[in-house]
């Protein structure tokens, strides 16, 4: 068994290893010896650790009450910093990957009545745990509903078609595939015009999620709901190297191109409270000494960005600055 070095990871089996759809793969983990793992409820996700060291957030799709294995799928992004490419390139059945407890910032919260699912691309993912659990609950007696809209490019590049079509006994399912021409996405507003006691569930490409929440802001508080992990063309822009000074002990770390701040301080041996690691949740904020930071997350205000940053995500304004931060 992988020793494990984070208290807060454990060790996971890949007892199986597909490819779903175009550039998205799937992997069942399992505890090494057998035993159950912990229960989560729909929408959560865990994080792994990729081969290359770094750490990605992987929405749970299965079932939320099987619970001797967990289903995560992965797409390639082939602009990504490779945390994706690592895992599809390089992790095979029989292998072992650390992984944190299941979380949830996205959770299906009325499951007994009316559910609009809205998913793009890889987004389908925790959508599919939901509907998943509403099915189970119709199979048991419940009276909860779901509409299900799956867009994407074309059917080859849509995950899990097979599985969401065996759902439609708790709800109905319909795909949009637009053959990458924008101007042919499905139109939201006759869905979302007139709002309804139904919660809506969105995760998708950043122009799918901000179509939704344009045609959704005059329905009621707290019933739209998305999950982003961060999906933003700024995860996608040009990444250089720069250095960190730790003003605590004066050290300077290097960060690479493809590395975050995160996980050169991780590499250094320095821990610092994380969650979601894609700028969303607020978790590794850290004091800003002094440099000039492009910031990418989605949490400081204008006037926090001027003494603190997001570490998994914000990086040097420019190739080679240096950053110091109160560490």
């Amino acid at each position: 068994m992988t020793q494990v070095t984070d208290p807060d990871f454990s060790s996971l089996l890949v007892q199986h290893k597909c490819q779903v759809a175009k550039d998205i793969w799937s992997f069942r983990l399992v505890h090494p010896e057998g035993q159950s793992l912990p229960a989560f409820k729909a929408g959560a996700h865990i994080t792994v650790q990729t081969p290359a060291g770094q750490r990605r957030n992987y929405s749970l799709c299965n079932d939320p009450s099987e619970t001797s294995f967990c289903d995560i799928a992965i797409k390639l992004e082939h602009k990504s910093r490779g945390g994706s490419r690592s895992m599809v390139e390089q992790v095979q059945a029989g292998q072992m990957l650390q992984a944190s407890a299941p979380k949830n910032d996205f959770e299906l919260l009325d499951p007994a009545h009316e559910v609009i699912f809205i998913a793009g691309g890889i987004g389908v993912t925790p959508l599919l745990s939901m509907a998943r659990q509403m099915s189970k609950l119709q199979l048991a007696g419940g009276q909860g509903h779901f509409h299900f809209y799956y867009c994407a490019r074309d059917a080859e590049g849509a995950a899990f078609m097979p599985e969401l079509q065996a759902l439609q006994n708790a709800g109905e399912v319909s795909f949009h595939f637009d053959g990458g021409n924008p101007d042919a996405g499905l139109d939201f507003w006759p869905l979302l015009e007139k709002p309804s006691q139904a919660h809506i569930y969105c995760c998708g490409p950043q122009g799918l999620m901000d179509a939704v929440k344009d045609m959704s802001g005059h329905w009621p508080q707290g019933r739209v709901h998305f999950e982003s992990f961060g999906v933003n063309a700024a995860q996608h822009a040009t990444n250089s190297p720069f250095q960190i000074k730790l003003s605590k002990s004066q050290t300077v770390l290097p960060v690479a191109e493809n590395e975050s701040i995160l996980e050169a301080l991780r590499k250094a041996g320095h821990r610092v409270p994380s969650s979601c690691e894609s700028g969303t949740c607020g978790s590794c904020k850290t004091a800003l000494v002094a440099g000039q930071v492009e910031h990418r997350d989605f949490v400081l205000s204008d006037s926090d960005k001027c003494n603190h940053i997001m570490v998994c995500v914000s990086r040097a304004s420019q190739a080679n600055d240096l950053i110091e931060i109160d560490l």
